[in-house]
């Protein structure tokens, strides 16, 4: 057993610092700027908090107010658990409070979807009334061909070279390659369904508009941090080469 937690710990130590950047020079001292709470010196733990956060605060974004008490608790459940200070087994608490906290979360989580699927199909309609070119597909994407290709289209067992810029509906960029100035090249069958058809509709040289509704995109899981549960995206897509 302890062998298997050191593992783990190491498995987990790995993944942490993986994720934190190393820092750009002349960066200045956090203490400054830690509300006053956090003791010089000690700003690595904090990083550690912030990364922490970052890996797994993005599952519960828009289910805890930050603002009210609940993240209070939250917060304190961690530090009593980290400290060894819980006022009882960590087994019996668990036991005694999961199956209300499941059902809290499964309820909010429920209705960030439901309000996530309803902002898409608004931010849809409204994207076919402007856009009197673009065409509502049978599995309900929407489809606008800015420039029309003139070479060859490709299957889904084609390999393709895009360019791409990807946005949540209120305008946020969660990914994209334009910004990043380098094409990709992927296997048409390894990404999601909205790509798979709307690039099916495209030729070599073609640039399109596509908007797809969350359960062609990444459903009701969303993914990481970037696209909400439920999200309707849109994207920008430019087609260079097919194989």
């Amino acid at each position: 057993m302890r062998s298997t937690a050191v593992i783990l710990a190491v498995a987990m130590l790995s993944r942490t610092t993986a994720f934190i950047a190393p820092a750009s020079r002349g960066a200045r001292s956090l203490a400054p700027r830690l509300f006053g709470t956090i003791p010089e010196g000690n700003e690595p733990m904090y990083a550690l908090g912030v990364n922490l956060a970052k890996q797994i605060g993005g599952q519960f974004r828009g289910l805890i107010d930050p603002e009210s008490k609940e993240m209070d608790a939250v917060i304190q459940g961690f530090a009593d658990t980290m400290k060894g200070e819980l006022p009882d087994d960590p087994n019996v608490i668990l036991q005694t409070h999961g199956q209300q906290l499941n059902t809290i979360l499964q309820e909010r989580a429920n209705g960030v979807v439901d309000k996530m699927k309803a902002e898409g199909e608004e931010f849809l309609a409204g994207f076919m009334d402007v856009n009197e070119e673009a065409v509502k597909t049978e599995s309900g994407m929407a489809y606008l061909s800015m420039v029309e290709g003139d070479g060859k289209s490709p299957t889904k067992d084609s390999t393709v070279e895009v360019h791409y810029h990807g946005q949540l509906t209120d305008g946020t960029v969660f990914d994209s390659s334009v910004q990043r100035g380098q094409t990709i090249s992927f296997p048409l069958s390894n990404v999601i369904k909205g790509w798979q058809e709307g690039l099916q509709l495209m030729k070599e040289g073609g640039k399109a508009t596509l908007v797809i509704p969350s359960d062609l995109a990444y459903g009701e899981g969303g993914s990481g941090e970037t696209i909400p549960p439920g999200a309707t995206l849109k994207f920008e897509v430019e087609l260079f080469k097919v194989q």
